[in-house]
């Protein structure tokens, strides 16, 4: 259950991501990939907590420059594969979220596709680090679990204390411009682990000049 990943992180990703197959899939999130107009290229890009680095790939298909950041080495490795595969550069990190570096505004766009494995109090140093580290201007594009997604177990955390709602994402990013905020329930198709009926929440936030 992914409310221990916290317990021993990379420990927890890299049991899974040993599979020999790409445990979520090699194509983008589909919300991503439905928000390809606001990436251009030479945008400055952080892909948080990338996995094997399908979503960092088709960004830098997009022309970004990416960082993608997962604490599991194993899903490195592969997410290092796939970039190769499709003739793109990203510069894959090692990192624990909990320790990252965020800070100087240095990012124009924050990917975070199904990072639900913070805790509260870790979850709101995270988005607080989105601030920090965002130019202004930049964006954030969050794609999660909304609670009713206990009912259907095709993904994502079983803790209601990791799931979010629409007034949860409101607070924390009020701070920002919200441009696109939506709960809604989709099937989605990604690898061995996001299959099925699923209760989501689309967020697309602008940092304030």
């Amino acid at each position: 259950m992914i409310v221990a990943a916290f317990d021993d992180a990379q420990r927890f990703w890299d049991e899974r991501f040993a599979a020999p197959e790409y445990i979520f899939g090699t194509r983008p999130n589909r919300f991503l990939a439905g928000q390809a107009a606001r990436f251009k290229p030479g945008q400055v890009v952080l892909d948080v907590a990338c996995g094997e680095g399908r979503n960092s790939v088709w960004l830098a298909e997009q022309g970004c420059e990416v960082t993608g950041i997962d604490v599991s080495p194993l899903a490195l490795q592969k997410a290092r594969r796939l970039a190769e595969e499709h003739s793109v550069t990203v510069a894959f990190e090692q990192a624990d979220i909990r320790t990252y570096g965020w800070g100087g505004e240095r990012f124009d766009a924050i990917v975070c596709i199904f990072i639900q494995f913070a805790a509260p109090a870790d979850r709101e140093r995270l988005f607080t680090g989105f601030l920090d580290t965002l130019k202004p201007g930049g964006i954030v594009v969050l794609q999660g679990y909304t609670p009713r997604q206990l009912e259907y177990r095709t993904g994502g955390p079983g803790d209601l204390a990791h799931l979010y709602t629409r007034e949860m994402l409101r607070e924390a990013f009020g701070g920002f411009e919200i441009l696109l905020l939506e709960a809604h329930e989709d099937v989605l198709d990604e690898g061995t682990k996001h299959v099925g009926r699923s209760a989501l929440i689309d967020l697309v936030a602008r940092k304030r000049a």
